[in-house]
Formats: C-alpha cells, sequence, structure tokens
C-alpha cells in the first residue's frame, strides 16, 4: 500500500546488468516495482559506479566549499542555473507538502549536463556552460567522469522502470535523447533545532528520478502516510534512489513521489552529492495508453519538460525571482 512503511529497502541493481539473465532482471525489476510504489525510496546496491569515483566527488565537494566566500562567489548562479548559490537562498514555494516560509540552510556548487558551444540550442534555457573552479581544477574532471557514470546508471534504471510499469525496456529512451542533468554539490552546516528550520525543507522533487550519495553524518528523513518522518540513514555502497514527480504522473500515480527533508542536527557539517536524471528539454510527457488498464484514464495533461521544470526553478530560487 503507497506510503506504509517503516524502512526504505535495500535494492540490488546486479540483474540490470548487460549481462544479467532474464530471472535475474525480472526479479530486479519486481523489487524495484514494489519499493518505488510503496516508498518512491530504495537504497540501490550493485550499481555499478565506482567508489573510489564516488569518494573523490566528496573530497572535491568539501574541498570547494571550505574555500573563502569570496572564491566561491567567483562562480555565482548564472541565467543557466549552473554555478554557486550561497547560504539561504532557495525556498521551497512549490512544496505541496509544507508551507515553506524558511529559505534552506545549505550552500551548494550546481553543475548541468554539458553544452556544446555549437549545439543548435545553445543558449536557450538551461542550455549554457557550466562554471568550474579554476583554483580547483579537479573539481571539473571529477565532476564530468562523476555525471557521466551516472548518467549510465539513469539509462539503466529507466528501462528497469519502464518494465515494473508494464512497458517496453526502452520506452523511455526517446524522451531522454538528450537528457536534462544535475548535479549538486551541497553543504549543510550544523543547524538548530528550531521550528520550520531545515537544511532542505519537506518536499518532493520535481523530475524523474534522484539518485544520492550522502556522507556519513545523516539527517535526511522520508514522510510515511501516517505523517511519521523515517530516517534514511547512509549505508556503505549504495545510492538513495528516490521518484521524482514527472515520473509520477507519467506512471499515471502508480509509482510515488514521497515527501522528504534534511535536517542536519549532527553537530558537524554535512556534505552529500545528488544527481537528478531527468528528461530532454523537448520531451512531452503524457502518460503512456498502453499502461492503462480497461477504463482507467490519464491524470495529468501532457506537458512539456521543459516548461514544467522552467515554472518550478523560477519560483523556488532567489536569483530567478530577481531576473522576473
Amino acid at each position: 500500500m503507497k506510503g506504509d512503511f517503516d524502512n526504505i529497502p535495500i535494492v540490488s541493481l546486479a540483474g540490470l546488468a548487460d549481462d544479467a539473465n532474464s530471472g535475474d532482471r525480472s526479479k530486479t525489476v519486481a523489487a524495484l516495482k514494489e519499493a518505488l510504489e510503496v516508498s518512491g525510496f530504495a537504497y540501490l546496491s550493485d550499481h555499478g559506479v565506482s567508489e573510489d569515483l564516488v569518494e573523490r566527488m566528496r573530497q572535491q565537494n568539501v574541498a570547494f566549499h571550505d574555500q573563502p566566500m569570496e572564491e566561491k562567489l567567483k562562480l555565482k548562479i548564472n541565467a543557466f542555473h549552473r554555478g554557486y548559490m550561497p547560504m539561504s537562498t532557495s525556498t521551497i514555494v512549490t512544496s505541496s507538502v509544507a508551507k515553506v516560509t524558511k529559505p534552506n540552510r545549505s550552500e551548494s556548487l550546481m553543475f548541468m549536463h554539458e553544452v556544446p558551444e555549437d549545439a543548435p540550442y545553445a543558449g536557450e534555457p538551461l542550455q549554457g556552460p557550466n562554471q568550474f573552479p579554476e583554483n580547483l581544477p579537479e573539481v571539473r574532471s571529477t565532476a564530468l567522469e562523476y555525471m557521466t557514470q551516472m548518467t549510465a546508471l539513469g539509462a539503466r534504471l529507466a528501462g528497469g522502470i519502464a518494465e515494473a510499469v508494464g512497458l517496453p525496456r526502452d520506452w523511455f529512451k526517446e524522451h531522454f535523447d538528450n537528457p536534462t542533468l544535475f548535479l549538486r554539490l551541497l553543504h549543510y552546516p550544523e543547524q538548530p533545532d528550531e521550528e520550520e528550520l531545515f537544511g532542505s525543507a519537506p518536499h518532493t522533487d520535481y523530475g524523474f528520478v534522484t539518485l544520492l550519495k550522502q556522507d556519513d553524518v545523516g539527517g535526511l528523513e522520508v514522510r510515511n502516510k501516517r505523517n511519521e518522518w523515517i530516517p534514511a540513514p547512509p549505508i556503505k555502497g549504495t545510492f538513495v534512489m528516490n521518484v521524482g514527480d514527472i515520473l509520477a504522473k507519467w506512471s499515471n500515480g502508480r509509482l510515488v513521489s514521497t515527501p522528504h527533508r534534511v535536517r542536519n542536527l549532527s553537530r558537524r557539517d554535512r556534505y552529500s552529492q545528488p544527481f537528478f536524471y531527468d528528461p530532454s528539454m523537448s520531451a512531452l510527457v503524457a502518460c503512456p495508453e498502453e499502461m492503462l488498464d480497461k477504463g482507467e484514464t490519464a491524470k495529468m495533461e501532457p506537458v512539456l519538460y521543459g516548461d514544467y521544470l522552467l515554472e518550478r526553478l523560477n519560483k523556488n530560487y532567489d536569483y530567478r525571482k530577481k531576473a522576473s
């Protein structure tokens, strides 16, 4: 039953590997289906992403945020949503699960997919250059390598998710021919235990799937249908995956986008690196008729993913509100 959970399951992705047999793949797809229908969250093991790379990305996250503010502000976020966002500059006003009035107690460095200068779509909304710190060259090389491996993981997951909702394995592929990618290097300082103050306020994610790597501090919590906040502590060797709103809509509500939040009461700095694997900006998101049961109708109106995404970004980030 949706939302009826007290913990987040661990799902091995070994069955989604290219050389996996059909029986193992069926088991993995069934486990994904159950997890994403009930809690919308899963710990992913056997994911194929190098743990050495994950650790190097964490180290570069720490190195960037350890710099003086004047260095970080050299990369202040640009109109293409790439760059540094100082503390308390995002407020999740589009949250459907809480009335959020206080900005998030976090700072971050945002990267997105690389856009070739000669690409026909270069210069369009969210289609511009990343900003990398020149004084920390390993941030760039590590981030690009990390995004390459995470994109491959996202594509494998999309195939498993398609099968979990009764579609052909490659059904989502055409909607991700130029995927919208986000890698956010987050730093959450220790926060006071103050009402309505969060590192990340209660919210659901906008997109398709989120793949989160946390450090060992903890602080992530997921809300079940009894309005209980269930801790999602770090588990070595796993990513935390969750369903985003657009996937929940695409699946006609079969898969659930679940509220979550971050509260860092540990008296330590917390670092995390969520990766968001989303459709192409030009993708038309519409519930597939072949997925619907007899007599079932689509709950969502078709929407261009780019329009949907921009509307949310424009409402939630201070720099975009000022620009508009």
